[in-house]
């Protein structure tokens, strides 16, 4: 049960990690938005936005992408935004409905926001395979490195 547990609370950093630190261009949060959206919710859309440009443009520095590799870089940029986006929008909904859901609507809503990182990732590794394919072996360490979560793996394992 306590593998359970850490293994549920674990997901829950990382989806959480991952809505914070991702954006959908505001265009996308716009036209998809409830019309009772508010001011503090287009700048947290925008902070959004933010932190997900400075996340693509942080992993594009740690994977040092040649201009010779920008072509096979633009379709990973590219899903992480449509990722970002998708996935802000289950996490907005999910949070629309705070104070008004059942235990299994929040239960619901949150099997939703894990498959829609799930998916994400998913789109994220078909989005990649082509660059990391190009890749010299010595980039290729690199994101090894990078993509590889040690640091989880370690705290689920102290948990035990």
């Amino acid at each position: 049960m306590k593998k359970y547990f850490v293994a549920l609370a674990s997901t829950v950093l990382i989806t959480s990690a991952f809505a914070q630190t991702s954006s959908a261009p505001s265009s996308t949060v716009a036209a998809n938005a409830a019309p009772t959206m508010t001011k503090s919710a287009d700048k947290g859309d925008a902070k959004r936005e933010a932190n997900n440009e400075k996340h693509i443009k942080d992993l594009h520095a740690k994977l040092h992408i040649t201009s010779s590799q920008e072509s096979l870089w633009s379709p990973v940029a590219a899903t992480m935004r449509s990722n970002s986006s998708e996935v802000d929008q289950v996490v907005d909904k999910r949070e629309a409905s705070i104070g008004t859901a059942s235990a299994i609507d929040d239960l619901n809503s949150y099997a939703e926001i894990v498959q829609a990182h799930a998916d994400s990732v998913k789109k994220l590794a078909l989005a990649f395979a082509p660059l990391y394919a190009a890749m010299p072996d010595a980039q290729k360490k690199i994101a090894d490195g990078v993509f590889t979560q040690r640091g989880v793996d370690k705290k689920i394992a102290a948990a035990k």
